[in-house]
């Protein structure tokens, strides 16, 4: 049977549970020939990023999937370290970042599988849609159309509720591909012969498992919360507006938390909202300057196109930058709420 490239190295990547992903979690030699650095330092990362370059993937995509990556490093790193302490004994810190790895090969399509439920994370374009199909989810789209003609919403709450929508969007793609994840590695497993053998093979297991219902809760939550707005419109006393941010309070409101807490972390909530927002702002520049980029480019004037690459090279950087810190945030608030240490990689 013939095998995309990346595919193959979804399944290596599973069956790596027979210990070549935990032998050196493939770490990248600094280079000696005087070329440029590796943009990361763990080689099987490289060899995601240098095919995002290949296949051109938009700018916007581009630096979303450059901090998942760059989150994935930090854990796969840190890992190393904890493994080289003796911890981590039952595998499961191992097979989780085994999965994440696998859920950003799926969300990027590289993993060598065509997914006919294909994803643009913080799509730009999405307003160019068919209403009517907009959220690829007949549920979605329904209450979408029963907002819209309800005449309720002022169009600074359409555009917040819209967000939501999207948001919720992706996380139903997100539960998908982490469900055909499990379901692909176990079928794997079945077929190589691993250390993790009785109790700690049944844990992971247990915990793979775990998860998936624990997504499933969250969309149903995530979806009443939707149904309960787009019927009875927003509160006054609503705190905040970004999907994210929404979900991690609605976790705090219910966490064993004291108020003194809850205070402190809507305080830190409240930054966390606005640094999304910039975010959201230098993504919405990166592919304007991507746009204007192209533009002068079809003029051939080489000044003019120097000048403007320039920029967008800066851009770049900078959208790539503030998405890691980003996402970096939300992993620690996500794990102070839950007091449970890495609860979820959100990508």
């Amino acid at each position: 049977m013939k095998m995309h490239g990346f595919g193959l190295m979804l399944c290596l990547s599973v069956g790596a549970m027979a210990g070549k992903y935990s032998r050196e979690v493939n770490e990248q030699k600094p280079p000696l020939d005087g070329k440029d650095p590796v943009e990361f330092r763990i080689a099987k990362l490289n060899q995601v990023w240098e095919k995002a370059l290949r296949v051109q993937m938009s700018p916007v995509r581009q630096a979303e999937l450059h901090s998942d990556l760059k989150i994935q490093e930090k854990d796969e790193l840190q890992w190393k370290k904890m493994k080289a302490e003796g911890l981590d004994e039952n595998g499961e810190r191992e097979a989780k970042l085994r999965r994440n790895f696998n859920i950003i090969l799926a969300k990027y399509g590289m993993d060598g599988k065509k997914d006919n439920r294909a994803l643009e994370s913080n799509n730009l374009k999405d307003h160019d849609a068919v209403e009517s199909s907009l959220f690829d989810d007949p549920r979605l789209d329904k209450l979408w159309n029963k907002v819209i003609t309800s005449g309720k919403f002022s169009e600074e709450e359409l555009q917040s509720l819209r967000r939501e929508f999207l948001h919720h969007k992706d996380k139903i793609h997100e539960y998908n591909i982490v469900m055909d994840t499990i379901t692909r590695t176990e079928e794997i497993q079945k077929n190589v012969i691993s250390p993790l053998e009785g109790d700690g093979k049944d844990h992971v297991l247990h915990q793979k498992h775990a998860d998936l219902k624990q997504r499933m809760r969250d969309l149903n939550h995530g979806f009443e919360r939707l149904r309960r707005i787009s019927n009875e419109g927003y509160s006054q006393e609503s705190e905040f507006r970004e999907p994210r941010v929404v979900e991690l309070w609605e976790m705090a409101k219910k966490a064993n938390l004291t108020e003194d807490e809850l205070e402190s972390l809507k305080e830190e909530l409240r930054h966390f909202e606005t640094k999304v927002e910039k975010h959201q702002h230098y993504q919405e520049q990166l592919e304007l300057s991507h746009q204007k980029l192209q533009h002068v480019e079809a003029l051939g004037d080489k000044d003019h196109i120097m000048r403007n690459k320039e920029k967008y090279i800066s851009l770049a950087e900078k959208t790539r930058e503030m998405g890691y810190k980003m996402k970096k945030h939300l992993q620690d608030l996500n794990n102070k709420i839950s007091r449970n240490g890495l609860q979820h990689n959100e990508l």
